[in-house]
Formats: C-alpha cells, structure tokens, sequence
C-alpha cells in the first residue's frame, strides 16, 4: 500500500481518519491487555524465569522509550509519519507471534532469551512507532477537540480493558482446570489473540489520512536544546523529583504480581479482579483530580496523592506476618483503592507539571529531556530489584512485641520482612526522599496541602451522597455505549461527531 500525504484534509477526512484512530486505539487496547501485565510476568514465571529476569522485562519498556530521540531524525528525514508507524508497528507486533509459539518450537532456558530478544525488539519498533504516531495526531486532531477525544477516548479503553482482563482470567484459570500439565499453552493462545487484535490495528492505521508536515528551515541542534532543562534550576529540581519517584516505583511495581502469585499463592482470575478495583478507583478519581489540578495547583495535588501512594507501597510488607493472615485479603483490597485513587493524581499532576513548567516555544526540549532521564531511573529500578531479589531471599528483618507476665507471655508481630518486602520498604525511603525534592520546586498558584486534603474529603463524601441514588450510581460507572454505536455505523453522508477512547499503546 502507498502511504500518501496530502497539503491539506477536508473535514470528511478528518472524521473518518478520527474513527479510524478510534478504531485503531480499541484494538491497540486489546493487544496491550492480552499480551502484558500479570499474563506476560505469569508466562515468563511459567518458563522459569529469575527474578532478574522479570526486572529485565519490566526495563525494557521504560528504556526502549529512548529511541524516541533518534526517531525525531527519522522522521524528519522520510517525512512520512504514517508508513514508519504502520511498518514499525506491524515489525513489532509480529514479534508477539514468535512470543506465543515460544512453548511449541523452544525449551525453557531457550524460550527465555527468545521473549527477552522478542520483547526488547517489539518495545524498540513501538518506541519508533510511538514517536511518529504523536507527531501523526497532533496535526490530524483539531485542536479544539484535542482533550474531549482523548477523555473520551480514555473512557473506552478502561471498559474495554476491564472486560478483557476479566475474561482473559478467567479463561485462564478454566484452560489450567482443563489442561494442567499444558497450562503454558493457554498463554500462548492469549498471546495469539493479542497480535490479531494488533494486526487488525494495522489496518485501521493504514487507512487513516495524513496532512503533510511543515517544513523546517535549518537543522535543530538536538543536544544544545536538550541541555537546557538542566541550566533551569526550577525544571532542574522537577527532573530530580521525577527521578527518584519513577525509580521508587519501578523498584516495587513489578514485583507485586511476582509477590501474589509466589509469596501469596493467589489465582489470576483473583489478581486481576484487584487490578479492576484499582482501575475503576483511578477512572474515577481521575475526573476529580483533574479539577484539583486547575482549581489548585499540580504540585498541591501531588503533595496528597503522592504520599497516599507510597504509603500503600509499604502497606505490601503487612500482607504477610510473616505469612498469609486473616487480614491478608481485606488489606490487599485497601491497597488497591488506595493504589488507585492516589495513582491517577500522580500520573496527571506529574504529565500536566512538567508541561507547565516548560517555557513556551521550547517544551519539546524541556519534556524530551523529562523523558530520557525518566526513562533511565525507570529502566534501572526494576533491574537492580531482580538482581538482588535472590540475596534477600535469605535474609529476613522481624520486630515483635513481647510482654511478659505472671500468668502467661504475649507477643504481637508488628513489621517482618523477607525478600521483596525489603524492595517495598526501600522503595517506600526513595519515595519520602522524592516528595522532599518536590517541596523544592516551585509552581505558580500552589497552596497548601491541608487545603487540597479537606477539599478532597468533601468531594469524596459528596460521590458518596450521589452514590445513594440509582440515578447517580449509573452517571458514575455509565459506559458510552454511543460511541460503540456510531463507531459501529456504515459510512454515510451525514457529519458524525467522533467519541474516541484512550492513550494509544504503541
């Protein structure tokens, strides 16, 4: 297929070219459920992955993120957005082809290094493909929709995404009943699945118009305008808070689905059950931070969310005393809400700050460097956690109160921590020591936290007072089933408004 530009868009083109975003971002979505997350870390423990290992998968993603600056060259020089994503994005998801017939053609040791060679090419073609389909969007969007279509668009990929995770549990846990001594193989066929969900993706990008790009006079002198964030002293403190939070939670982070199905023994259907509390926790409280944010200030709603956060981090080393409990389950959940809620106050507020702070006419430099030190505190946490999970495997930190009197003697452990509960606590350190960096930087309109805290408890009590009526129960989990509708619409003559889904996974 020829990849055609053209100087200028009719508005016909635009709204189809916005459904087919659409219609790419919802199989994207699929793909990205079916072939990541808890089924990826689970199909790499089924083939006797290390601990290292999982670190090094959970890298990859952050540190592929990189080529994205190389890739700025690339487009520039073939200036044809629209065929490098189509042919990256078709190398790359090909790559989850060879991932789902690793259990029929490799044995274990062999099969790990194909999904680790598998995995590091798919994340570099995604990062090239990522980095061309932004530059892609941002000039066929219009600008005046720009935020409704990915609000929108957001909307879609979580009901989408909880429906797949549920079913692909399920199936899971039903193939394993069925299958026992083949239960790889149910991951393989998810995996299949995956890359037909990707492949059909390629074919909506295919078929989605491209407005030229403008041409630039001169060449930019990439290294000089990425040396700036770091002469700016206040952007300068926002990277070092950026840093050590990205590092703090990627220390944990991929290790808490190693820890429930190890240390806890939890079925995946149950794991992923607590992962769709926790993203129904972030879509909600996605839309009332978001008004914090504006009403306040980013940094006032990352002082509340960011503490909330990594105190649900340290809450991991109390599932276990030291091993499962009675109160094992009910805080696992807590941690979860906990998770959600204060997650989606971090993502915004940490995306819209580094924007905000980014002098006007230089953030491409400003967020581009944002990233690339970002992407590295992110790719080496999870490494460093697989290497030494193994030495803490061996070791174990206990505190218990002890009284001891006349009759009888009673002990109450109070903290124990063994293998990853030191990543947990360690990560819990680093992330105090990143909220300190963040008092340091300076925003323009910011206020206290105990403003935001008791503003934050009213609007909580408030959904919950909605909460009581039926009426507002359907507004706050209502799915906008007219978006499927209209995406499910034949092409017409008649205008129809496009209602898109979320952040495309590359």
């Amino acid at each position: 297929m020829r990849f055609k530009v053209k100087d200028e868009l009719t508005e016909a083109e635009v709204q189809s070219g916005l459904r087919y975003v659409i219609k790419d971002g919802i199989a994207s979505q699929a793909m990205g459920i079916l072939t990541g997350g808890a089924f990826l870390v689970a199909f790499a423990i089924k083939l006797g992955a290390s601990n290292f290992v999982i670190g090094m998968l959970a890298a990859i993603g952050p540190l592929a993120q990189l080529l994205q600056l190389p890739s700025i060259f690339l487009v520039e020089k073939i200036r044809n957005r629209r065929a490098i994503v189509v042919v990256s994005a078709a190398l790359s998801r090909l790559c989850w082809l060879l991932i789902a017939l690793i259990p029929f053609l490799f044995g274990a040791k062999i099969g790990l290094a194909v999904l680790l060679v598998s995995m590091i090419a798919a994340s570099a073609l995604g990062a090239i493909s990522g980095c061309s389909w932004n530059s892609w969007m941002r000039d066929l969007i219009p600008q005046n929709v720009l935020g409704a279509f990915f609000s929108k668009r957001m909307r879609i990929a979580t009901g989408v995404g909880i429906a797949l995770s549920l079913a692909a549990a399920f199936y899971l846990d039903y193939w394993k009943k069925l299958l026992p001594n083949a239960e790889i193989q149910g991951y393989s066929i998810l995996f299949l699945f995956g890359f037909l969900s990707g492949a059909l993706g390629l074919y909506f990008l295919a078929r989605t118009p491209e407005k030229r790009m403008l041409k630039v006079e001169g060449k930019p002198k990439i290294f000089r305008l990425l040396g700036q964030p770091f002469r700016d002293e206040n952007f300068r403190k926002l990277i070092v808070f950026m840093c050590s939070w990205n590092f703090a939670v990627n220390l944990a982070g991929p290790f808490f689905m190693v820890y429930m199905l190890k240390r806890l023994g939890l079925s995946m259907s149950f794991i992923i059950a607590l992962s769709i509390v926790s993203q129904v926790m972030n879509f909600v409280f996605l839309k009332i931070w978001g008004r914090y944010t504006d009403r306040f200030s980013n940094k006032s709603v990352l002082a509340i969310s960011g503490p909330l956060f990594i105190v649900s981090i340290l809450a991991w080393t109390f599932t276990t005393m030291p091993e499962k409990y009675f109160l094992t389950i009910p805080l696992l959940i807590v941690i979860h809400i906990v998770m959600g809620l204060s997650s989606a106050g971090v993502s915004l507020a940490s995306g819209n700050i580094s924007m905000k702070l980014a002098p006007e006419g230089q953030a491409t430099a400003y967020l581009a460097a944002n990233t690339i030190v970002n992407s590295v505190a992110a790719g080496i946490a999870p490494v460093l956690g697989g290497k030494f999970a193994d030495f803490f495997a061996g070791r174990q930190l206990e505190w218990t109160l002890k009284y001891t009197g006349p009759m009888k003697e009673f002990s109450l452990p109070t903290l124990s921590l063994q293998q990853w509960d030191f990543f947990f606590f360690f990560a819990f350190l680093i992330g105090l020591y990143s909220l300190h960096r963040l008092a340091m930087v300076k925003e323009v309109g910011e206020v206290e936290e105990k403003i935001v805290a008791q503003e934050l408890v009213a609007e909580v009590a408030s959904q919950v007072r909605t909460l009581s009526s039926i009426e507002g129960l359907r507004q706050m989990v209502s799915f906008p089933f007219s978006i499927v509708r209209d995406l499910t619409r034949k092409k017409s003559g008649t205008n129809t408004n496009s209602r898109p889904v979320g952040n495309n996974l590359r």
